[in-house]
């Protein structure tokens, strides 16, 4: 052995010893110590602690089992080219050195955009039924379930998604969300959503409560109450009522060119002489900068004075708070599936007795047709306003014929408020 293999023989030693006589001081300390009696006072304080630890691990056990298991959490995006027009557009300009008839500046006017994009991230737990085929390898927020319509789930329990994103398309950026909760039992149905598509200004939040009766093991029908919001003041054209306000005389109280003044336009009077010696008067317009922006009234009036209604009625929408209602439903689904055939259908009907508990309700859809030139009619305004009637409905079918022949079917409509939504898939498979 030689010296160095000593040093390391003895250290191994040293240490084995010093591990050995703390070890035995620390069971005679133990030995030594002498444990306290508990009264019964301090005897229950312990079990209660334990209880609680016990009641916060099933806590959270049941919060992953019925609420986190099968949950996903994602975070996606993509790039895409932007929409690009198939020819190019040019315009001429005047030479900033020569004079309106000197040889004039091509100019490329085409409109180009950035490229569009789309990013997001949520969190989703959606049961898929049987008939539906998970469309990617992983879940980026795009996908469209059918549980999100239907009254019922392909499962009892909780069914979630939470996604937000945002996106630009055509130079435009939008921020879109949909928030989705719902919880169904045997004989109930309970949810809530809210969704935001910024692209089409589309926004809407709902939450309903409904009993659930199944009817064999296939069929099931539901009724309850559901609160919706809307944006719009459905049948409300401000600008119409503006411009055919009339006084005791019949004569336009605001005549059309003063919504120009109102936006700090300005019209000035002229004449001239054309080279036949005809005299020619009219008004040419000039914008808040005193540039001039159309020659005549006409002009102005088929070119700007179109943007500034446009923009008057935005503004007097934006005057208006967000509208709620609540009404009655009653929804039925159908589901039946088998490894050649599978038929789902589905649908909710709102009916008509709604009851608006936000938001004015002379500009709400109850009083859709209560507008006209001269204002909101009288009639309206003592009255209860117009019922109506909401409804969603749709079928998903496929039959597999042979092993090579399969034919589908699939379609969903909805009708809220003056709102029309459809798709619909029809097709045919054939494997050669």
């Amino acid at each position: 052995m030689n010296r160095k293999e000593k040093s390391a023989a003895h250290s191994h030693n040293f240490v084995f010893m010093v591990v050995l006589i703390i070890f035995t001081l620390f069971c005679v300390a133990a030995q030594g110590q002498e444990v306290p009696e508990l009264d019964a006072v301090q005897e229950q304080k312990l079990v209660e602690g334990f209880d609680k630890t016990k009641k916060k691990g099933k806590f959270f056990k049941a919060l992953y089992e019925d609420f986190l298991k099968y949950g996903t959490i994602y975070i996606a995006g993509n790039l895409n080219n932007p929409y690009q027009k198939q020819s190019i557009d040019y315009v001429v300009r005047t030479n900033p050195s020569g004079s309106l008839y000197d040889v004039p500046v091509v100019e490329d006017a085409t409109e180009y955009h950035e490229f569009d994009y789309r990013y997001g991230l949520g969190i989703r737990r959606i049961a898929r039924f049987d008939y539906e085929n998970k469309e990617k390898a992983y879940y980026d927020g795009t996908e469209k379930n059918v549980a999100l319509s239907s009254p019922t789930a392909a499962f009892d329990g909780w069914e979630y998604l939470f996604h937000w994103e945002k996106e630009r398309e055509r130079g435009e950026v939008f921020t879109n969300h949909r928030y989705f909760l719902r919880h169904t039992g045997k004989y109930h149905i309970a949810k809530i959503e809210s969704r935001a598509e910024g692209n089409v200004g589309f926004e809407y939040n709902s939450a309903e409560v409904r009993a659930r009766l199944p009817i064999g093991k296939k069929f099931s029908i539901s009724a309850g109450a559901i609160l919706r919001t809307h944006q719009q003041a459905f049948g409300y054209n401000p600008v119409e009522i503006w411009l055919n306000e009339t006084n005791e005389n019949g004569q336009a109280v605001n005549p059309w060119y003063t919504l120009g003044f109102e936006y700090g336009y300005d019209d000035i009077y002229y004449t001239q002489q054309d080279a036949l010696g005809n005299n020619i008067s009219d008004w040419y317009w000039t914008d808040p900068d005193g540039n001039i922006v159309a020659n005549t009234d006409l002009e102005f009036r088929e070119t700007v004075f179109a943007d500034l209604m446009n923009r008057y009625n935005r503004e007097q929408w934006a005057l208006l708070d967000s509208f709620a209602e609540v009404a009655p439903i009653v929804g039925a689904d159908y589901y039946l599936y088998r490894e050649k055939f599978w038929l789902h259908t589905y649908i909710n009907y709102i009916l008509p007795y709604h009851k608006y508990v936000h938001g004015d309700e002379q500009y709400s859809y109850l009083h859709r047709n209560g507008w006209s030139e001269e204002g909101h009619d009288s009639m309206h305004q003592m009255g209860d306003g117009e019922q109506w009637d909401d409804y969603q409905g749709g079928i998903i079918m496929g039959w597999n014929i042979t092993s090579k022949l399969g034919i589908f079917v699939e379609g969903e409509y909805t009708k809220f408020w003056d709102m029309e939504i459809f798709k619909s898939t029809v097709g045919l498979n054939l494997e050669l």
